[in-house]
C-alpha cells in the first residue's frame, strides 16, 4: 500500500512540493471549449467560411498559431487546427458553426472532453518537459507562439509556447490524465514545483 508521503507526492492540490525555492509551477488550464476545424485553407470558399464564424484566418505556417480575443489556433496538420475557446460564451452555437463548414467543405468537431491541459512555467519547465520529449524546447528552437505535437513519455502530446520565457502549455487525452500528472511530478521532484490553481489557456 502507497503510504502517506507518495500519495501526496502526485497531490494535485495547490501546494509546493520539494526543494525550495521551486524551479517547475504546474496549473490544471480547464479547456471551456475545443473544437478541431478540418478543411483546405486555399480553398476561398472554406477561408472565407472560417473568417466569418470565428473573425480569424487559420494559421497556413506548420507549427504556429494565431489568436483573437475569443479563441486560440493551433496548426495541427496541413488540413487541420484546433481552436481553443478563451470563454464557453464566446462561441456558443457549435451547430451553426459546423453547419456553415460543411457547406464551405470543411469540418467541425467538438473535442473539449477529449482533452486535458496544464501549464508547465518557471526557470526548468523545458528541461522538466525534454525529460519525456524529444523536441527542443530551448527558446531559439521552440518559440512564444508556436505549437508541436509530439510525446510526453509514451502518450501522444500537444505542447504551445506562451508569451512568457518559460511558459508551455501541455495537452494530452484525457484518458492519460494521470500517468502524465505523474510523469510531470516526477521530472520535476530534483527542482522542486509548485502546484497553483487552475489558469485559463
Amino acid at each position: 500500500m502507497a503510504d502517506g508521503n507518495h500519495l501526496a507526492r502526485f497531490s494535485t492540490a495547490p501546494g509546493h512540493h520539494g526543494p525550495a525555492p521551486a524551479g517547475v509551477a504546474f496549473a490544471e488550464t480547464p479547456l471551456t471549449g475545443a473544437w478541431t476545424v478540418q478543411g483546405d485553407a486555399a480553398r476561398p470558399l472554406f477561408a472565407d467560411a472560417v473568417r466569418r464564424q470565428f473573425g480569424i484566418a487559420l494559421p497556413a505556417t506548420p507549427n504556429t498559431t494565431a489568436k483573437n480575443d475569443r479563441l486560440t489556433v493551433l496548426w495541427l496538420g496541413p488540413t487541420s487546427w484546433l481552436l481553443v475557446l478563451s470563454d464557453a460564451s464566446t462561441l456558443t452555437d457549435f451547430s451553426s458553426c459546423r453547419d456553415a463548414l460543411n457547406a464551405a467543405g470543411g469540418a467541425l468537431f467538438d473535442v473539449t472532453a477529449s482533452w486535458v491541459a496544464w501549464t508547465v512555467s518557471g526557470a526548468h519547465a523545458a528541461t522538466v518537459l525534454a525529460k519525456g520529449c524529444p523536441l527542443d524546447f530551448h527558446a531559439r528552437a521552440f518559440a512564444a507562439g508556436t505549437c508541436a505535437q509530439s510525446v510526453l513519455g509514451h502518450v501522444e502530446a500537444l505542447f504551445c509556447k506562451r508569451g512568457e520565457a518559460h511558459e508551455f502549455v501541455l495537452m494530452v487525452a484525457r484518458s492519460c490524465a494521470r500517468d502524465v500528472w505523474r510523469t510531470l511530478c516526477v521530472s520535476a521532484a530534483q527542482y522542486g514545483y509548485d502546484v497553483l490553481p487552475p489558469r485559463k489557456f
